[in-house]
């Protein structure tokens, strides 16, 4: 199965791109997102990590 897949890739012309274009993707995504992570706002957090609390809360009333 994977010799029949392998030979088939290798008959496509510029097929040897779209793992260089995937990897790109993959990486600038998490670049992207760890640049995120770094720069947002402590208070942004600290509202987001109590929003479940919160909701829990009206639902007890």
């Amino acid at each position: 199965m994977l010799k029949f897949a392998k030979n088939y890739m290798d008959s496509i012309e510029g097929i040897e791109i779209y793992p260089i274009i995937s990897l790109l993707i993959f990486f600038s995504f998490f670049v992207a997102l760890f640049y995120w992570v770094f720069t947002a706002k402590k208070e942004y957090i600290r509202q987001m990590r109590n929003i479940p609390f919160e909701n829990q809360n009206d639902q007890n009333l």
